[in-house]
């Protein structure tokens, strides 16, 4: 099969698209044939090895996995022993450990859902419980996740501000974000709004200063890979832990996992008209060295998917 590999950590022109022994299911996972794939934060942090810490968990010199992209959506192509939810041609989305820029994935039935990263729906109902009435301000809003935080956090009935650049301010608006703040333009932490949830998506404010955006009892969750080269976002999200000792608001360190439970909800949204995924800029697989250029050199508006099969 065709993959996008890394054999070495550094820019896009890393990876290189190459021919590829086939993955065989094992007991419990599911082969799946990739239709699309998207380009995540993760993908770029793994790829280029920095923060340097994270190279402790994916490979000291290079990444042990060689195919980068996590989400994918494809079609079940063969089952592994025991696995009992799926059948050969059942369409699916899921978040992958083996690499989904390629033609195909293998994928862990536990990790897989009927299809219609997320990290949005997450964040704001396990991490902060956003609850209808509550105001939500998303500072990040117009990448991948962002985009579907702004929908989800309408659709469970928060009051949104969305933080973004200019360009993509009619996007937030349409999104249903209540308000929209061109962050080159306002500070949102100078103001004297108040909010119940912060979702950071971003990590160019300190802690105290996102703290002084909440209410007495609000919640900060920090979900940003930014900070410094060789520890990345560490010692900002252990900071945010002790705040935790002295103050009545919560700071959530929150990291993404999907669950099949978290992605059947999501499809749920989606089904209802509730959420709808947007797409920046499609790219095939022949050019998905390109779509890693394009994801590092711009602010994504919304998702960049590289599609694999028709």
């Amino acid at each position: 099969m065709k993959a996008l590999l890394q054999r070495a950590y550094g820019m896009p022109d890393v990876l290189e698209l190459t021919e590829v022994d086939t993955p065989t299911p094992g007991p419990g996972e599911v082969l799946v044939r990739v239709r699309a794939a998207s380009i995540n934060a993760a993908d770029w942090f793994i790829m280029t090895g920095k923060p340097y810490i994270m190279r402790l968990a994916f490979g000291a010199s290079r990444p042990k996995v060689q195919i980068r992209g996590r989400d994918v959506a494809g079609t079940v192509e063969a089952i592994g022993v025991g696995v009992t939810r799926f059948t050969i041609g059942d369409r699916v989305i899921a978040e992958c450990e083996t690499g989904s820029l390629a033609e195909f994935a293998v994928v862990a039935e536990r990790s897989l859902a009927h299809a219609p990263v997320t990290t949005a729906l997450q964040a704001l109902t396990e991490a902060a419980v956003v609850t209808a009435g509550q105001r939500v301000l998303v500072n990040g809003a117009s990448g991948g996740v962002g985009t579907f935080a702004v929908q989800i956090a309408v659709a469970l009935g928060a009051e949104v501000t969305a933080v973004c650049s200019a360009r993509n301010a009619a996007q937030a608006a349409e999104l249903g974000a209540h308000r929209v703040i061109d962050y080159a333009a306002t500070d949102f932490t100078a103001e004297s709004e108040r909010y119940d949830v912060v979702l950071d998506l971003v990590g160019n404010h300190p802690l105290r200063a996102l703290r002084g955006t909440l209410n007495e009892r609000g919640a900060l969750v920090l979900s940003s890979g930014a900070g410094s080269a060789v520890f990345g976002p560490i010692g900002r999200l252990l900071r945010g832990s002790v705040y935790n000792l002295f103050v009545r608001q919560r700071v959530v360190a929150f990291v993404g996992a999907s669950t099949v439970e978290r992605l059947d909800r999501l499809t749920q949204l989606i089904n209802a008209g509730s959420v709808t995924p947007r797409i920046e800029a499609s790219f095939p697989l022949a050019d998905g060295v390109a779509a890693m250029q394009r994801f590092g050199r711009e602010h994504a508006r919304s998702k960049i998917v590289v599609t694999v099969a028709e």
